[in-house]
Formats: C-alpha cells, sequence, structure tokens
C-alpha cells in the first residue's frame, strides 16, 4: 500500500504537469505535454526517493533518523534549472523561452511538493500557474511592454529640426534617447539617429506621419 500511495503521487505529479504542459502547447511553445508531464513525474519520484528511499539506513521505519531528506531534492531544483536553460534563445534582439522556462521550473516544484505528501498545495499551485499563464495572455493593456523603436531620419537640412523633432514626440509623451547626429559633406545634410518607447496604444503610422521625410523606423523590441 505504501508504494501504490508512493505511485499515486507520481501520477497526481504527473497530471498537474500535463495541465501546464497542455496550456503552454496551445501557444506552441517549446516545452509542451510530454517535457512538463515528464519533469513533474521524475521530480515527484526524486522527492521520494529523497525522502523515504533510504529508511533502510536510518534508525527508524520513517526514515528520518540520520538521514538528510533534502540531500537529493536540492538537486532537482539545480538540474531543471540546466533544463530551462536550454529553452531560452534570443531572436531579433529580443529573448524568447524565459516564461516556458520558469514554468518547467515551477512543474519541477509542483512534483516535488507532491512527491513529499504535500497534495493539496501541489495541486492548487498547479491550477492557480494555469490561471496566471492563461489570464495573463489576454489582450489587457496595462500588462502590454513599450515597444523600443530605433529610428532613423536621413537627408535633413532644416535648422532647429532636432528641437521640432522633440516638441512633436512630446505631444505624444515619447522622449527620444540616445540621439546620434552625423553630417554628410557631400550633400550638405544631417542624419538622425534615436531610440524611442512607443507605447502599445500608438500605432507606427502615427510615427511615419510626423516624420515625412526619408525615415527608416526598426522594432527593437
Amino acid at each position: 500500500m505504501t508504494e501504490l500511495e508512493y505511485f499515486l503521487r507520481v501520477v497526481i505529479a504527473g497530471a498537474c504537469g500535463i495541465l501546464i504542459g497542455y496550456e503552454r502547447k496551445n501557444r506552441a511553445k517549446e516545452a509542451g505535454i510530454r517535457t512538463h508531464c515528464i519533469v513533474a513525474c521524475a521530480a515527484a519520484l526524486m522527492m521520494i526517493v529523497s525522502k523515504y528511499g533510504f529508511a533502510d539506513l536510518a534508525g527508524d521505519a520513517m526514515g528520518t533518523k540520520g538521514v538528510d531528506p533534502a540531500r537529493i531534492a536540492a538537486q532537482v531544483v539545480s538540474g531543471v534549472g540546466f533544463l530551462g536553460a536550454g529553452m531560452i534563445f534570443v531572436q531579433k534582439q529580443s529573448i524568447k523561452g524565459l516564461t516556458t522556462a520558469a514554468g518547467m521550473w515551477a512543474t519541477a516544484g509542483i512534483g516535488m511538493a507532491i512527491g513529499a505528501g504535500m497534495y493539496i498545495i501541489g495541486i492548487a499551485v498547479a491550477l492557480f500557474i494555469l490561471v496566471i499563464q492563461t489570464v495573463l495572455h489576454k489582450n489587457m493593456r496595462f500588462l502590454k511592454n513599450p515597444h523600443l523603436k530605433r529610428i532613423v531620419i536621413k537627408n535633413i537640412n532644416k535648422k532647429d529640426f532636432q528641437k521640432e523633432l522633440s516638441e512633436k514626440l512630446a505631444a505624444l509623451d515619447i522622449t527620444m534617447e540616445e540621439v546620434n547626429v552625423s553630417y554628410d559633406k557631400e550633400k550638405g545634410t544631417c542624419n538622425y539617429s534615436f531610440t524611442i518607447e512607443l507605447a502599445p496604444d500608438v500605432m507606427e503610422d502615427t510615427l511615419i506621419s510626423l516624420f515625412p521625410y526619408d525615415t527608416e523606423i526598426v522594432t527593437l523590441r
């Protein structure tokens, strides 16, 4: 009966991993149902082994005397960290996979909790993470990060152009950063390059209407 209870813990942990993995799979992320399920099951198994696997070497039946139940479980945390690092990559100057890696780490923690017999907290955290992943992916304006744009305006021969540009952007509550001005001797014009943070509700077409010049806009984030 004891072994069956341990196996039940692994199954419950795997079910929690499936819940989290299903949400990731629906968003076409790097790690899906199988990966999260295996991580949760393995973490639960390692926690069971760490807590109960050395009872025969301890002074009492529960394996609590002279045994450190955290010695294997502690390695799960660092081990899953390496697994999560493999899901993080840089694409077009932005970092991808952080949420999936964090979810993998949390899945391991859920598996460890259930493996230790803490069913309620393990299942509750799994459901809570599922709610977080679902709700925070909705189109909520206050959760959106501003877009980082690099703007290059070429062939300008107007005086006080930078001041005029700053005033136009200030009207939209946008501040220029990292402003660089280069002078073209052959054409007798200046090229302006600067970075701005664009609020999610400001369309790129609005920027283009402000700059009726030879303008290049590059999205950095």
